[in-house]
């Protein structure tokens, strides 16, 4: 089964570039940044932290509901 995790938008205005996320983790983040490699890596770096939450927030959860199953 495919999930879309993200979906990410990057224009260019003038001398900025405007990157847009959208998950149903974080909600939606823009990012600015004069140079493109610099606006990718802030928008990977931001879904990675994301997603190491998301994942520790759903490891924490069966933990803790073992006893249920």
């Amino acid at each position: 089964m495919e999930e879309v995790l993200y979906n990410i938008e990057i224009h260019r205005q003038d001398d900025q570039y405007l990157g847009k996320i959208y998950s149903d983790i974080d909600g939606v983040k823009e990012f600015n940044n004069e140079r493109i490699d610099r606006l990718l890596r802030d928008i990977i770096i931001d879904m990675q932290l994301a997603l190491d939450e998301f994942s520790n927030r759903t490891s924490d959860y069966s933990e803790t509901h073992e006893d249920i199953k």
